[in-house]
């Protein structure tokens, strides 16, 4: 039987506004969507808080693209 092994898959996310990408946090482990609040979280910290939604997860670069959610109803 052939063992599989796990590779540690830190992902980079960013926040991209008017076709420009900006860094909000890399080395994330876990992303958590709540309604328009996606948590982030990296080893041994506390996790924060973005508001936004998901655009665009790509495995393979390690990226998440977040948009921003506006405040306006």
């Amino acid at each position: 039987e052939r063992k599989r092994t796990q590779a540690m898959c830190q992902a980079n996310v960013f926040v991209e506004r008017a076709g420009r990408r900006e860094l909000v946090m890399s080395d994330v482990i876990h992303l958590r969507v709540e309604g328009e609040t996606v948590w982030l979280s990296r080893f041994f910290e506390e996790p924060v808080a973005i508001r936004g939604t998901i655009r665009e997860a790509d495995f393979l670069k390690h990226t998440v693209i977040l948009e921003p959610v506006s405040d306006s109803a």
